[in-house]
């Protein structure tokens, strides 16, 4: 049922992300166009054919608002609007800014393509370092898994059977009597706590994965997919485990 929404969540952060160095290229080429002596309403106009993979439509869409004749900072301002990055909105704004005062617009075009740049590396090598952390998270949550079966199906049931042998007649107890009874109240625990074992798991998943999204991208959005494969692993092996070991 939610698979279908977390690969959207996927293919929409990978756009995000494209969108962002490819916004890199658009700056750095507008810096160089604007360079040269070539205002920056033309310079955009002129770059709207060339391929910025998921930024084209957006950079097209930009160029044909300043032909129609709006002005070059309202035009940023609805493209800044449409492609909704945070990184992107913030070198927008410095251009405009730029663009209204007048001033080195070309030495601010540079230092935009600087910043994204650095801002990609550092997102790049937050991402190295967490990855160990990540790591850790599925570890720690498998291991989690493991330990709530242990109980559902080998703590619990023992602490059961103790009040099973005085339910029974002590002069009339058998062996037998013992065993089938000791069977039937482990097989009714584990049934007991399947349901609610089984909420747990999936809110431990759910929770543990927007942290690890939170942790490595700097988004919760992010974690949907880590939630998603958290959550799926637990509704699997504990379904399994109550299949086989009941």
């Amino acid at each position: 049922l939610f698979l279908p929404f977390v690969i959207g969540f996927i293919i929409e952060n990978r756009k995000d992300e494209e969108k962002v160095e490819m916004f890199l290229e658009f700056s750095r080429n507008l810096a160089e166009s604007v360079a040269i002596g070539t205002p920056i309403s033309k310079s955009i106009v002129n770059m709207k054919n060339k391929n910025y993979g998921s930024l084209t439509l957006h950079v097209e869409k930009l160029a044909n608002q300043i032909s129609l004749g709006i002005p070059v900072g309202r035009a940023l301002e609805n493209f800044s609007y449409d492609i909704g990055s945070s990184v992107i909105s913030r070198s927008i704004a410095l251009i405009r800014e730029a663009e209204r005062a007048g001033g080195e617009i070309d030495y601010i075009l540079e230092s935009v393509a600087k910043s994204i740049a650095e801002v990609n590396k550092l997102k790049k090598e937050r991402r190295a370092a967490i990855s160990s952390i990540v790591a850790q998270g599925y570890i720690i949550f498998f291991i989690f898994i493991g330990i709530m079966l242990v109980m559902q199906f080998k703590i619990i049931p023992l602490t059961a059977n103790i009040g099973i042998i005085g339910q029974l007649d002590v002069n009339e107890i058998t062996t037998k009597d013992l065993s089938e009874a000791t069977l039937e109240e482990n097989e009714f625990a584990s049934q007991r706590l399947a349901r609610p074992f089984l909420y747990l798991l999936l809110a431990q998943g759910i929770l543990a994965g927007l942290t690890i999204g939170k942790l490595a991208e700097g988004s919760i959005k992010a974690g949907m997919k880590h939630s998603f494969i958290m959550a799926a692993a637990a509704f699997l092996i504990s379904s399994g485990a109550n299949l086989f070991l009941r």
